[in-house]
């Protein structure tokens, strides 16, 4: 399946979470979004899965790579944080979900350039939810609730 391809399924994907509801596609998500953040044993699924295949990139406290801001002398940018300084608490569930699964590059199209791999044929749908809750649950409250009306805005 060409990138083109992918891009329109995965906007299809992020706009059916938001239109039908999460709770539809992931039994047990919170009221507000589709990760089961409060949840011990998806948030300990979430960092050991984080551990084996984000880390290495993202940082092992989430702290994300230097210089992610500054693109390096490829164009890339280096991997953002998932803690609190960082941009990920931005955007709401579905899109996070779909950027993990199909890549960044499939997401924003027109020629984005990205290193963020597509995990879907890494990670079931279950595990890149689990992710995004442990990264979820290590925010600050304040964070969180942002977060949460990001996602009541978004429909998802």
């Amino acid at each position: 399946m060409n990138a083109g391809i992918k891009a329109t399924l995965a906007i299809g994907l992020v706009a059916a979470l938001g239109a039908a509801g999460a709770a539809v596609f992931w039994p047990g998500a919170q009221a507000t979004g589709l990760l089961a953040w409060q949840d011990p044993a998806v948030v300990a699924e979430g960092a050991a899965l984080y551990a084996d295949h984000c880390a290495a990139c993202h940082g092992a406290s989430l702290e994300g790579a230097p210089d992610w801001t500054e693109r390096d002398a490829d164009g890339y940018l280096p991997a953002p944080p998932h803690d609190e300084t960082g941009h990920t608490w931005h955007h709401p569930d579905a899109q996070l979900f779909a950027i993990t699964k199909y890549g960044t590059e499939a997401i924003v199209g027109q020629g984005y350039r990205s290193r963020m791999a597509a995990f879907g044929d890494v990670l079931t749908d279950d595990q890149i939810l689990a992710v995004l809750a442990y990264i979820k649950s290590t925010w600050p409250p304040h964070v969180i609730e942002v977060h949460d009306r990001i996602n009541a805005q978004s429909g998802g």
